[in-house]
Formats: structure tokens, C-alpha cells, sequence
């Protein structure tokens, strides 16, 4: 870390120096002008006019990539916040896995699309624009989204229903666009502070919980992506227990689905209380999955395996929220409230 010594030009200005080598690599020279931010605890960012630009371009070349890989390093660039990516052979045409993969991304990814395409090249455009979203509202979209799969997925199993746990499957892609633009928007306002505030953030001290969080609440997704799957593989599209158990299923996933909200909203509101009352609702759900298994009749391997995958699912779902009601306890502790007085 560098210092520098604060000086006074006149009755209410002090002035610093810049470091010359952070002011050449960032093409700062006598006249220009800089953006400053104020953040927490007192720090003060200086922004050069070349990290307000978004024309941020990235060329993949896909000589040496299969489709997968190929599909794999569009996502990465979507993520790192690029806003034009050009696909690209060192020579000769592009093969037709490399143009399915692309169309592939294109499909999975929010705010994509492909603007110029010829035989050797082909570019597509991110549309997404960092004040159209907050990461709040994101984060309670995809809760929202898990939370829907979860009750379809658990509602199909209880009446048989494989096209409802169909619709369930369904919607994982929504989920994972979703987790994906998060992931893009985090990145960004991790790389250009100024962003910050455009998606919702007074600082940047919140990002690196906000990516857990984000990463969890995706895990919920394919947990009940798991439960829908078990819908469609299983005899009948149903699990072989009585109504009794099934609603104790039910009543289970209820449980987890107030927990699961009520810990992105701790997040979303940085509210300690909440993050007491996530800890209270798990204690009393913790062994749900226990003590519906140890009142199960005797059962063939098979089926008895496919209702603990259901309850595992539910149970990793609820220690998916504890985790986030952890994040969001030490988000909520950063900032004075009645609890804390910060000095």
C-alpha cells in the first residue's frame, strides 16, 4: 500500500498526488478527469474515465476448442461482463458444432444475442444493461423460481403427476439464467465500483456474500430439479407411502420453504432478527428427515431409497438457507443497528 501526503490549496480544498505508474497504465494525463467514490469505512475510490466504459470486447478463438469448451469460455466471458464476444478460426470456416455451441450459450444466457455472422466469425452483443436489475430483486427471483420448482416437484409426486414435475424441470433453465446474469452483475460491480450503486449497492463489501448466497439458492434449484426427476423415474410417478406420510412430506417442504424465503430476506433487508429466527425454524426442522424415515414400514430397497433422496433434497434445501442466514447475519452486523454500535 502507498502513502500519500495531503496538502492544502486553498480555504476548503486538500489535494493529493496520484501515483504516475497507476496514471500511465490507466491513460491518466493533466486535465482529465477522474471519478471519485465514497465507500465505507472511510475509503475513497478513484475511478479513471476508462472504467465508466462498458464497450468491453472479448475474441474467443475456437480452433483448438471442442463445442463444450467452446460453450463453456461464452459463458465465462458473459460472467466476466463482456459486452461484445466474437467467435472466431485462425483459419477457414467455423464448424458446425462451433456455431451450435454458440446458439447453445445464446439460449442460456439473459440479454444475449448474435449481431454479425459469417462462415469464419460470428459476434453476439450482451443487451443487459446493470440498471435494469438490482441484486436484491435478482436474489428473490431466484428463490422464488427454486421455491416454485420445489412445490411443483413435491405436488407431482403426491398426485402422480409427470407433467407437472415436467413443468418443474422446465423451469431450471430460467433458474440458471438467472444465477448466470447474478454472477455477471456481481463480477462487474466487483471490477468497476462505480456499478455499485447501479445495481443497488451503496459499497462493494457485499458482493462476495451476495455470490454464496446466489451459488446456494442455485443449489436449491437443482435440488428440487432432483426431486422432479425422482416424479418421472418412479412407479406410477408417485412415492410408495400413505396419505399420512405424504402429507408429512408436504407439511416438510412448507417448512423449507418459509425458511428459504425468510434467509434471502434477511439478506435483502441485512436484518440480525431474521437471521435468529432462520436459526429457530431450523432447529425445529433438523430432523424432519429422520423422523419420517424411521416411521416407514418395511419397503423394497428401491422405493425406500427414492423417498430419502426426496427428504435428503429438502434437507439439504433448509442447510442451503442456514448458510445464506449466515452470510446475511454477518451483512447485517457491518452496519449500526440496535444491536451493534459501530466506533
Amino acid at each position: 500500500m502507498e502513502t500519500r501526503k495531503v496538502q492544502r490549496l486553498g480555504p476548503s480544498t486538500l489535494a493529493m498526488t496520484l501515483p504516475a505508474e497507476w496514471a500511465k497504465e490507466h491513460g491518466v494525463e493533466k486535465g482529465d478527469e477522474v471519478s471519485l467514490r465514497m465507500g465505507g469505512k472511510g475509503t475513497l475510490t478513484v475511478l479513471p474515465e476508462s472504467a465508466n466504459t462498458e464497450d468491453s470486447k472479448a475474441v474467443i478463438r475456437a480452433d483448438k476448442l471442442n463445442a463444450n469448451a467452446l460453450e463453456r469460455a461464452i459463458v465465462a466471458q458473459y460472467v466476466l461482463g463482456r459486452r461484445i464476444i466474437h467467435i472466431e478460426k485462425s483459419e477457414g470456416a467455423l464448424d458446425s458444432e462451433h456455431i451450435n455451441a454458440v446458439y447453445k450459450a445464446e439460449t442460456q444466457l439473459m440479454g444475449l444475442g448474435v449481431i454479425e455472422e459469417t462462415p469464419e466469425r460470428i459476434a453476439i452483443r450482451c443487451s443487459v444493461d446493470p440498471e435494469d436489475f438490482t441484486l436484491d430483486n435478482l436474489l428473490e427471483r431466484l428463490e422464488n423460481t427454486g421455491s416454485t420448482m420445489r412445490g411443483e416437484a413435491i405436488k407431482a409426486l403426491a398426485h402422480g403427476n409427470p407433467d407437472l414435475a415436467q413443468r418443474a424441470l422446465n423451469r431450471e433453465r430460467q433458474a440458471n439464467k438467472i444465477f448466470v446474469l447474478l454472477l455477471r452483475l456481481i463480477f462487474t460491480a466487483y471490477q468497476n465500483p462505480s456499478l455499485a450503486r447501479a445495481v443497488g449497492l451503496e459499497e462493494g463489501f457485499p458482493l462476495i456474500g451476495y455470490r454464496s448466497v446466489a451459488k446456494n439458492l442455485e443449489l436449491t434449484a437443482d435440488n428440487a430439479e432432483d426431486i422432479a426427476n425422482i416424479c418421472l423415474n418412479a412407479e406410477d410417478h408417485t412415492l410408495d407411502v400413505d396419505s399420512a406420510t405424504m402429507r408429512r412430506i408436504r407439511e416438510f417442504t412448507d417448512q423449507v420453504d418459509d425458511i428459504t424465503a425468510t434467509a434471502v430476506r434477511a439478506v435483502v433487508d441485512r436484518d440480525y432478527d431474521l437471521t435468529i429466527e432462520v436459526r429457530d425454524m431450523f432447529r425445529d426442522l433438523k430432523d424432519r428427515e429422520r423422523e419420517i424415515l424411521d416411521d416407514l414400514p418395511e419397503m423394497e430397497n428401491q422405493k425406500l431409497l427414492q423417498i430419502r433422496e426426496v427428504l435428503v433434497s429438502l434437507q439439504q434445501t433448509a442447510q442451503y438457507a442456514m448458510r445464506n442466514a449466515e452470510i446475511a447475519a454477518n451483512l447485517a452486523l457491518n452496519e449500526e443497528s440496535e444491536h451493534v454500535t459501530l466506533i
